[in-house]
This record gives C-alpha cells, structure tokens and sequence, in this order.
C-alpha cells in the first residue's frame, strides 16, 4: 500500500473523531505532488491529501489553501469534492493534512479519450469548458476568498515566482527554458484587472466525470489555486493541444475530426461563450502555461532525486520539463 504514515495512527485519530470503524488504505497513484489516499472508515468513504514526507520548498504543498478553497465553493454551483475536515498537526500523520468526501466517478488521464464515441468525445471537452467559465463566475470576495491571494499583476508576480524557482533548481541546465524566462516579461500583456479564482492546474485529468455523462461533478487537485487572471486557466488547458501523446497524453498530431474532439479555437470559443467578458486568449497565456508546468516538472525531478517524490513515476516524467520549454519556444518563434 505504500503509506509515508503509520497507518495505525490515522485509525486511532479517525476513532477519536467518529467513532469506532475498521480502516480502509489504498494508495492513489498518478499524482505527482501531495500524496492522497482513498480512506473508508465504518460507513465514511473519504481521500486523504497531505503534504509530502521530507524537505519542501517554502510554500509549496499547502494543503491548508486547498481545503479552505473547496469549503469556499462547496456552497457555490462549482462542483468539488465536500470538504470533512483538515488537521494542521505534524503528530498524526508526520504532515497535515485533510479529507474530503469521495466522489464515484470517472478520471481521463489521456486526453486522446480512447474507446469514446465522438460525440461523447465533443461533450467532455466541453463540458470541461463550461466548468472552467463556471468557477471563473465566481467572485472571490462572495465566498470569502478576497484575501486568497494578491490582486492584480498576477502574469508579472508568477513569471517571478516560477523563474526564482526555476533559478534555485538544481536541476541540469535547460537553455530552452531560459530563453522562455526572458521572453515572457518583455512579452506581457497590460494588466486588465481581471481577477478570478484560478485552479491552477486546470486540465481534463484533474476533472471527475459522472460515471454515465459527460459531466464535471469535481474539480480535483487545487493545490496551485490562488486568486489569478482566468486566461492563465484557459491557457493552461491548451497544453493538449500543444502537446504530443506521449507528452502527459496530449492530442497534438492526432486527427481531431475523426475523434470528435474540438480544435482549439472551437474549444477556447466555447468558453467565451459561457465565461464572464475578458481579453482574448494570446500566445503568452499558452507560453506561460507551458512554462509554468515546465518548472513544475523540474520541481518533481529535484523531489525525486531527493527521494520524497509523491508517485513512484517521477523520475520518468522528469524529462517533460525540457519538451514544454522547447513547445513554448515553439510557440514563440511561430513554428
């Protein structure tokens, strides 16, 4: 089962809590960033997030912001998982650490939707643009998130942060990514004032489907929202189509039509039609993104050295860094 706790500590605070129950572990994989666990305990059926064992950046992993972030939108029409509790004490688990209710459902981690009718194909990438226009809706000030993070000039702060992280790696030298680092400031648009609550990490896999429709009925994985610009979102979600297959299961070279699933200009037209009026989608939001989860997967390498990466694939999905930082200079020389 691989817990980086001692599970016995998890059922003696959960009995404290609940009652008596037997403990159910398991273990997800696929995520690279807070370990999480599928928890069943007497009649609850809950997931387990936590920090990571070992050393981290300061900041990062703060499970904290993602659970007052979902009990923020579990009164809202934004589907997430319903919050349970959170425990900021290192003596239980090592970290802290919270639970939410388990959603039943479907995860696509290959945005290719392999065995889908077309049709149906069409309806999730759709429905994943709704939703993104859905939880941009909301005004951070109205579920008491106004202080959730810093308003305004949110490009110029986060090319900050993920260069200055990019910086103190210690991974090997990618020239690639500098060049992108530099690109960016001097390519920025104005600032519009635009100010939403952004995910972060926005993108299919991170979306639970219904079992039977193509519906969104959680957004998953919120550990990188803050308050942001929604073009940083919707750029984030056009990494598949700037992406190959084997690049985190991008659609790139793949025949669109056939499959049913949008270009990107119909899928980015189909959130403007439901989202709140902004500026337009540029190729700086798409740089961006790529950029963004360039230094992200460099943060996984520098974990799994280090040897307290949260999925035993880390290593693997290391070299993701340099192939995002050469498609964003793909986008950048117009290739």
């Amino acid at each position: 089962m691989n817990a980086d706790f001692d599970p016995a500590a998890l059922e003696h605070f959960l009995t404290e809590r609940f009652g008596k129950g037997q403990l159910g572990l398991e273990r997800i994989g696929g995520g690279q960033s807070n370990p999480t666990y599928f928890v069943d305990f007497g009649g609850r059926r809950m997931v387990l997030r936590k920090k990571p064992a070992g050393p981290i950046l300061r900041g990062a992993h703060a499970v904290d912001r993602e659970f007052r972030v979902l009990e923020a939108l579990a009164p809202t029409d934004v589907p997430v998982p319903k919050p349970v509790l959170y425990h900021a004490d290192d003596a239980v688990l090592g970290t802290p650490f919270y639970l939410m209710e388990r959603l039943e459902g479907r995860v696509f981690h290959d945005c290719a939707l392999p065995g889908m009718a077309p049709q149906e194909r069409r309806a999730i990438y759709f429905a994943m643009a709704e939703t993104l226009a859905k939880l941009h809706a909301v005004r951070p000030h109205e579920v008491g998130l106004a202080d959730y993070g810093r308003p305004g000039n949110y490009f110029e702060r986060q090319i900050g942060r993920w260069t200055k992280q990019w910086r103190e790696s210690s991974s090997e030298p990618i020239p690639a990514l500098d060049e992108v680092a530099a690109w960016l400031p001097a390519h920025m648009p104005p600032d519009s004032g635009h100010v939403a609550i952004a995910h972060g990490d926005f993108r299919l896999g991170n979306l639970l489907f219904h079992p039977d429709r193509p519906q969104v009925i959680g957004i998953l994985d919120w550990e990188l929202s803050t308050l942001g610009h929604p073009l940083a979102d919707l750029g984030f979600c056009c990494i598949a189509w700037e992406s190959m297959p084997d690049e985190y299961g991008g659609i790139r070279g793949l025949d669109l039509a056939a499959l049913g699933i949008p270009d990107q200009r119909t899928f980015v037209e189909h959130y403007f039609a439901h989202a709140a009026p902004t500026e337009p989608l540029e190729p700086f939001h798409v740089v961006f993104s790529l950029f963004r989860f360039a230094v992200i997967f460099v943060g996984i390498a520098d974990r799994a050295r280090a040897g307290n990466a949260a999925a035993s694939d880390a290593a693997d999905v290391a070299p993701l860094a340099r192939q995002f930082a050469a498609r964003a200079r793909d986008i950048i020389s117009g290739r």
